[in-house]
């Protein structure tokens, strides 16, 4: 099969590593892969196997105004045909609204829309500071993602995207994100450089989603010999944050981690602090190497990966108390989450899906 995966650039986090995972792993299975960057920006390599094409030279950046989205939309396309020469491509998948957004004004063939967050969340805060604003977010989303064909990480986002988000008309199909189970429990035995135990461990870039002040008050009413250990890169506001809440010596912001599974895995306890994901990827990883999890209820994807047999340790968003109290009894009695189903994540079954969506047309 022929299949091209269009993304802004590979700088950030969950979406452009879910890509470059998406395009290792198809290429691996003997199929002809196209990576497109709307912008040349790298900063996570992408997998030899791949040809990699950019709209843009070295380091240089689209217009995001609708002019320069038309003009990388005439490109994209421009790009796609002439490398669809006499064997077109199968499947062409863009993620995250800006890509989204150009590959559907380059009305590309065989196009399926990456959705990998809740996005009515993003519509709810904005309606509290803008209501306009919010209103023109949703018709844009609406004009956008109406009788496409779009791919949601989770159920939770496929709920979403049909209930609360009203998308009409489209065919919506769940395809979790890949992991590979097994180079994750190998690579957590790699060595790092690991603070003194026990911890607990949080990882997400600084930003309100993640809400690190809700996870600073909760840790703030805790009393246990842990630290917190952040795996997010320092920020002067992040930093304030904690000596206000008088945490400098039981907080330490131990910045990016290009291997954090041995951090995962030597912690007691991974804890999601998140008002809204699509799918975090980080209580799968920490499942896969037996690091228990507390995690908000968010939407989307904690309950869908955790399911009601651990309800206990899911609370409410934005509920300090309620976060602090699940991480004391988790870190007294640790839950067994040996028995969450995580086949249903294994990179394999994720490929086979997307090869399935190839076949479909």
């Amino acid at each position: 099969m022929k299949i091209a995966l269009i993304v802004t650039n590979l700088v950030g986090g969950g979406a452009e590593k879910v890509m470059i995972k998406l395009a290792a792993g198809l290429a691996g299975r003997g199929h002809e892969i196209h990576l497109i960057l709307l912008e040349h920006l790298i900063e996570h390599a992408p997998p030899p196997q791949v040809a990699v094409h950019a709209l843009t030279g070295a380091n240089q950046r689209l217009s995001k105004g609708v002019l320069g989205k038309w003009a990388a939309a005439w490109r994209l396309r421009r790009l796609l045909r002439r490398l669809g020469g006499q064997r077109p491509f199968d499947l062409v998948v863009s993620t995250l609204p800006f890509a989204d957004e150009v590959a559907v004004r380059g009305r590309l063939p065989r196009h399926w829309c990456r959705i990998a967050d809740t996005l009515s969340t993003e519509i709810a805060r904005l309606r509290r500071s803008s209501p306009r604003k919010a209103a023109r977010r949703l018709r844009r989303y609406h004009k956008l993602y109406d009788h496409r064909r779009l791919i949601a990480v989770s159920d939770g986002v496929a709920d979403d995207l049909r209930g609360p988000l009203g998308i009409r008309g489209a065919r919506i199909e769940r395809v979790y994100n890949p992991f590979d189970l097994a180079v994750i429990r190998a690579r957590a035995t790699e060595p790092a450089a690991l603070p003194p135990r026990p911890y607990v461990i949080h990882i997400g870039r600084f930003s309100r989603q993640k809400r690190h002040d809700v996870l600073l008050d909760a840790w703030a009413r805790l009393d246990v010999p842990h630290r917190l250990v952040l795996l997010v890169a320092p920020d002067p506001q992040l930093s304030d944050m904690i000596s206000k809440r008088g945490l400098d010596q039981r907080v330490t912001i131990a910045g990016f981690q290009a291997n954090p599974y041995p951090w995962i895995a030597a912690a007691d306890l991974l804890v999601l602090s998140s008002d809204h994901e699509g799918l975090p990827n980080v209580i799968i990883e920490a499942l896969a190497l037996g690091t228990p999890v507390v995690s908000t209820d968010c939407p989307a994807g904690p309950r869908e990966i955790l399911g009601e047999r651990f309800a206990d340790f899911l609370v409410p968003v934005g509920d300090a108390a309620a976060l602090a109290g699940a991480m004391a009894r988790a870190l007294v009695e640790p839950p067994d989450m040996s028995q969450v189903d995580l086949a249903r994540f294994d990179a394999p079954t994720v490929w086979a899906a997307y090869e399935r969506l190839a076949a479909d047309g």
